[in-house]
């Protein structure tokens, strides 16, 4: 496979790194933007040297998934891990999860340590062996390097490329957000690593598994014409069970998968979901889909439970729908939780500058609990996307702004630009002279004859224009009224 820039970049600031000393570095990359490609090739590389390395993986389940990585780049390799078939403790390449060395009395030698997620993989093993081999270089990767412990045996962080430059380049796809109906959380109790009580948590988000469903048809059938493939993640195995249920009856095929399932079971599921043919669209899961599931062809995310404090989780969560496939154009987040919104300035950041430093920042303290105006502002009341702008991208929706409509007495006051109030239905002389030069420069942008200007101000104000020709940008009230009418010229056209 040929490097993209940016990876090639990352590897030579990786080897860089370690040329000025750096033993100990964390790759930090977007959750699609192709961490296992550039370990990959950083270990074909230490091949040529006949180094010894070691990949480490938080899960069993993630160890089959990396060996089947080295298999497809034809790497030879064992996997270190209790009655596997692969177990060939002689190949130079090795790969194991943090619970096996967890239980191993000891460990050979390596030259170089790939740890994958390993924001999520500080254990104790993982740790002590960190500390048993001082030489041993270490690279550990993850789209969020947050935890404390990274700044304590990390000593520098990758990170040549933000994801708005990963979606702006096309390598990976946007988000289109959608606020979806809310799990209350009001006066919900926060346990002692600063999240929501995980009983209350999950009792409360039962209450709307069957508005879950109904908004997953609604969105799923609006946005693509028919069902797509999704993710959701529970607030717990048995509102997984409950989801699993409710959308089976609803006609979507849905698994869950939890820790009370064998590996095996755990295995066949995401093998069978994996198939573009597969009969299951949407797989639930409370928390072992959160790191390193790296399907591409995920349309949808449903985040049907609240984040109070993990920013790592909340992103880790969202980037399971950032990768390319095949025609995808986006992916569609349909929260539960109000997590955009309450993660709104923390997501900002990372998306827009990417990381610079290891700091537990971001996952430090549980974040404010969004206020009914802020939630009002950022979502469309129409459709529920978030962020989708005045008029909405999604479905045209224009809403009133603030500052021209105030509430007085129950009675609704239009205002001027100075402030003062107008007489409803009268507009003054300049706004009927900027609406229409507004509609003639619209007019001649897309190509059209002045007359659509002029008729168009005719349907606005029921009179023929007196205005010079003048093409002056349009105001937000002119491109609301074009809009409005485009749509409404659709749904005629419809009906």
């Amino acid at each position: 496979m040929k490097l993209r820039p940016y990876q090639e970049n990352s590897i030579q600031s990786l080897r860089e790194g370690f040329r000025n000393g750096h033993t100990r570095q964390v790759l930090c990359a977007a959750t699609g933007a192709g961490k296992s490609i550039i370990m990959l090739e950083m270990i074909k590389l230490a091949m040529e040297k006949d180094s010894r390395v070691l990949f480490v993986c938080e899960r069993r389940v993630l160890v089959e998934q990396f060996s089947a990585h080295l298999d497809h780049a034809g790497i030879d390799h064992g996997v270190i891990m209790a009655q596997h078939w692969r177990w060939r403790p002689d190949r130079r390449i090795q790969v194991a999860s943090a619970q096996t060395l967890e239980r191993m009395d000891g460990l050979p030698k390596f030259d170089i340590c790939f740890i994958d997620e390993v924001h999520a993989s500080m254990r104790k093993s993982v740790v002590e062996m960190i500390k048993l081999f001082p030489s041993m270089k270490i690279i550990g990767a993850t789209a969020t390097p947050f935890n404390p412990k990274l700044a304590e045996h990390f000593s520098s962080v990758t990170n040549v490329i933000t994801m708005r430059e990963l979606v702006d380049d096309g390598h990976l796809v946007p988000f289109r957000v959608f606020a979806a109906s809310e799990i209350d959380v009001d006066g919900l109790k926060i346990d002692n690593t600063g999240e929501f009580e995980k009983k209350g948590m999950e009792d409360r988000a039962r209450r709307i598994t069957g508005d879950v469903v109904a908004d997953y048809i609604r969105l799923t059938n609006q946005i693509y014409g028919e069902q797509r493939k999704g993710i959701v993640f529970s607030s717990g195995i048995a509102h997984g069970q409950d989801l699993m249920q409710k959308f089976n009856e609803a006609g979507v095929m849905a698994v869950q998968i939890s820790s009370n399932d064998s590996d095996e079971f755990k295995s066949e599921v995401l093998a069978e979901f994996k198939k573009p043919d597969t009969q299951i669209k949407l797989v639930i899961s409370s928390e072992i889909l959160e790191r390193g599931f790296d399907q591409s062809d995920i349309d949808f995310v449903i985040l049907a439970k609240a984040v109070k404090k993990s920013f790592s989780k909340f992103v880790q969560m969202i980037g399971r729908g950032a990768r390319l496939h095949q025609s995808k154009e986006f992916a569609v987040i349909q929260d539960h939780g109000n997590n955009w919104i309450r993660f709104s300035e923390q997501w900002n950041e990372l998306y827009g500058s990417g990381v610079t430093e290891l700091t537990s920042a971001p996952d430090k303290a549980s974040k404010k609990e969004p206020s009914k105006k802020e939630k009002e502002d950022a979502k469309c009341p129409k459709c529920g996307r978030i962020n989708g702008g005045n008029p909405c991208v999604q479905c045209g929706h224009v809403k009133p702004l603030r500052n021209e409509v105030v509430t007085v007495a129950g009675k609704m006051e239009e205002l001027n630009s100075d402030g003062k109030k107008k007489a409803v239905g009268v507009h003054t002389s300049e706004y009927k002279k900027a609406f229409y030069q507004g509609l003639v420069f619209y007019a001649r942008s897309k190509g059209m004859k002045d007359s659509w200007a002029f008729f168009k101000y005719q349907e606005k104000f029921n009179i023929k224009p007196a205005w010079e020709k003048i093409a002056t940008p349009p105001s937000p009230d002119v491109l609301s009224f074009i809009i409005s009418q485009n749509i409404r010229q659709g749904k005629s056209k419809i009906k």
